[in-house]
């Protein structure tokens, strides 16, 4: 069973830091093969979504307000350990990541920078794609929202 949990950078364990750091380095940079800068400085402005089983992270991601990623909403950083996505996590992060910026921040509008492969897994969660697709990190991706039903 997955724990989910919301902390604000400063909320953070060094432990938990360290861990989410570690996770997203494994999928994003050694399993996709992408060198790129997953310290960008807007780790501090960010909610950060920890999913964890057994006390291990196995599930994350990070949630900001209009205007600290993109001018709306935004989450991004969505990921799931390789040996864990069989169970359906990736969907349980978004359910909980769109209820808390639609609820909790009351937001009306969110944006995503998805992988491109990944977009029929965000339209599932609402989301549509906006204006063209684009490498980002010499990736395929497309921007996308997801607008709160009955605002």
């Amino acid at each position: 069973m997955l724990h989910l949990q919301i902390k604000t950078f400063p909320e953070l364990t060094v432990a938990e830091l360290y861990a989410l750091l570690q996770l997203r380095a494994e999928v994003f940079v050694v399993e996709q093969n992408c060198v790129y800068q997953d310290i960008d400085g807007k780790d501090q402005k960010a909610f950060h979504l920890l999913g964890t089983k057994n006390g291990q992270l196995v599930a994350y991601v990070r949630i900001f307000n209009a205007g600290d990623y993109f001018a709306e909403p935004g989450i991004g950083r969505v990921v799931v350990q390789q040996a864990e996505r069989k169970h359906g996590y990736g969907h349980e992060l978004m359910v909980f990541a769109n209820r808390f910026v639609f609820d909790a921040l009351g937001e009306k509008i969110i944006k995503i920078s998805a992988q491109t492969y990944l977009e029929k897994f965000y339209k599932a969660h609402g989301y549509e794609r906006i204006g063209e697709g684009y490498l980002e990190d010499g990736i395929p991706h497309q921007a996308m929202i997801a607008k709160k039903e009955n605002p």
